[in-house]
């Protein structure tokens, strides 16, 4: 079963209706090197992981972190036991687990190796209709393009329509390095070419998400 780590706990998950099962551990953060190897936008790895934190919004709308509800995901490939699960499906697994109270808002901030597919996106757009008192903005390294039929496209249209959708800049995986990794007091180091790729991925995320519709 994949890893679905917190920074208070390790939540041992599988798909399907069942809630996650959860076994208290100390405090657990990404390593450098996943974060390397799957955060640098000028790579390609086969996994997705997903970072991500919450905040409680006030009447004020101040922003109260919710520690215990920090922590990352990573999907389940075709290669290791059990049925695929992409990261974005534990995500919503997790999300469904805290039971988030219905009176308060809440902001959800996502950082993501690659935007969402078609259908995880369909889901995701689903579950922030079916839940307005969570809004989420998603930070993505790079854009899925898997798909030959160009659907993740429509499926970014679509997830726009409710979520904020952006490419990372320098700044986000700085944020990111400093959050969600046990980089032992060690400074974000941004790797060559990382501006240029993101400014690239930016326009080409603004020009899907521009086009309209067929």
């Amino acid at each position: 079963m994949p890893l679905v780590s917190s920074r208070y706990q390790i939540f041992f998950s599988q798909a399907g209706n069942n809630p996650p099962k959860i076994q208290d551990f100390k405090r657990r953060l990404m390593d450098e090197n996943t974060f390397t190897e799957n955060f640098n936008n000028q790579r390609w790895p086969s996994k997705t992981f997903l970072c991500y934190m919450v905040e409680r919004l006030d009447d004020e709308n101040t922003a109260t972190p919710l520690d215990e509800h920090k922590g990352f995901v990573r999907n389940k490939g075709r290669d290791e036991p059990g049925e695929p699960c992409h990261a974005e499906l534990y995500f919503l697994e997790q999300i469904r687990s805290w039971n988030l109270d219905r009176n308060q808002h809440y902001r959800l901030t996502c950082f993501i190796s690659w935007t969402p597919c078609y259908n995880c996106a369909q889901k995701l757009t689903t579950f922030l209709e079916e839940n307005h008192h969570i809004s989420l903005h998603i930070f993505a390294s790079r854009i899925y393009t898997v798909d030959d039929s160009g659907s993740h496209q429509s499926g970014l249209r679509a997830l726009q329509a409710r979520a904020g959708i952006t490419i990372m800049t320098s700044e986000d995986f700085e944020r990111c390095w400093v959050t969600f990794v046990d980089h032992k007091e060690k400074p974000f180091q941004p790797w060559e070419g990382l501006e240029v790729k993101s400014k690239k991925l930016c326009e080409e995320l603004q020009a899907i998400l521009r086009a309209q519709q067929n």
